[in-house]
């Protein structure tokens, strides 16, 4: 769908949004305070009294951990397409994504089975 500005505008599905908040146990408050927006501008997305944009849409699903494509009705596969990684706020995980992606895929394949080892270990 396109603005009147000609841009793409994605509609965002309010109950999938519902959801995604919930499934992660946190409050509208919190939701707001997550995604850096105002607690009205976040109620007005979820009463459907506003639509964000492209871009909100995307914080938002980096919050709730799902993806844009999920809250606009366009799969209905609600596991997240990609992940945002703050050097800042998760530094350890900025350097090891910075070590590996200009490395071979073996290493690392190596390094996402040792992860998966340690996940499984008690």
């Amino acid at each position: 769908m396109l603005n009147s500005g000609g841009l793409l505008m994605a509609e965002l599905n309010i109950k999938r949004l519902i959801e995604c908040r919930e499934k992660n146990g946190i409050t509208k408050m919190e939701a707001a305070k997550r995604m850096q927006l105002s607690q009205p501008a976040y109620l007005r997305y979820e009463s459907g009294e506003r639509t964000p944009s492209i871009q909100t849409i995307n914080v938002i699903a980096n919050v709730l951990h799902t993806s844009v494509e999920y809250l606009t009705n366009q799969t209905d596969d609600p596991s997240p397409v990609s992940y945002t990684i703050y050097k800042a706020s998760d530094p350890e995980l900025f350097e090891l994504i910075s070590q590996c992606k200009d490395k071979e895929r073996n290493i690392i394949k190596r390094i996402l089975a040792y992860a998966t080892m340690l996940e499984t270990k008690p």
